[in-house]
């Protein structure tokens, strides 16, 4: 089951649209807003908040070319860079942090777009404090994790628009028992209907068990 979550990731590749913004509207409005403006009021956009609230998935839903700090804590950036999106700013190692602070003066001086996310505001960040600065110059979101209310929510339209029927005992297990992130759990929704229908079966908490005896790598 783990490889068929991993072969059904790109179904579910993120985007702004498939998004759940729960309570983070205007966040999610100010960011389309600014990836739309033909000249951007700011360079800089940060997304601050805490693991499994959707930073990842909208840094990598912008279009832009994409590092992981955690992954590439040096950076190691194209000299052509037009938009750049940079996850996870706090774990910068010191040379990344250099190559950060150049790419954010290119961009600006070109009229580029840096959009990055972090743990925390850039005001309680270690870094540098010239990179430091210049990412509190720019505009500054928090997004806030969705409650189990609203996973459930979103979890039942998606069930709904590939017209699964889940009972509920079998939804309140998954929120309880899977991981807390809401792109797995929707890859965990998608290898629960083509299971179901490989396996010729209805939906229910034995069956789902079964998809969650291999958890997922993603």
């Amino acid at each position: 089951m783990r490889q068929l979550l991993l072969d059904l990731l790109p179904e579910t590749l993120p985007t702004l649209d498939n998004f759940v913004p729960g309570g983070n509207g205007e966040t999610l409005a100010a960011l389309t807003a600014w990836l739309a403006a033909d000249t951007p009021a700011s360079t800089g956009f940060l997304i601050w908040g805490e693991d499994g609230s959707g930073k990842s998935h909208l840094l990598q839903a912008c279009g832009f070319v994409y590092r992981d700090a955690q992954l590439t804590p040096d950076l190691e950036l194209p000299d052509d860079l037009d938009d750049l999106a940079v996850d996870h700013v706090e774990a910068l190692s010191a040379t990344g942090q250099i190559a950060l602070f150049n790419a954010f003066n290119r961009l600006q001086a070109q009229g580029g777009r840096l959009l990055t996310s972090a743990a925390q505001p850039p005001s309680h960040l270690s870094l540098r404090e010239d990179l430091r600065t210049r990412l509190g110059y720019g505009l500054i979101y928090r997004l806030q994790p969705l409650s189990d209310e609203e996973k459930a929510a979103a979890l039942s339209r998606q069930a709904e628009e590939r017209a699964m029927k889940i009972p509920q005992e079998a939804l309140d297990y998954l929120l309880r028992h899977a991981p807390r992130d809401m792109r797995i759990l929707s890859a965990l929704m998608v290898a629960l209907d083509h299971y179901s229908l490989e396996q010729k079966r209805p939906i229910t908490l034995p069956l789902l068990r079964e998809v969650l005896a291999s958890p997922p790598e993603v």
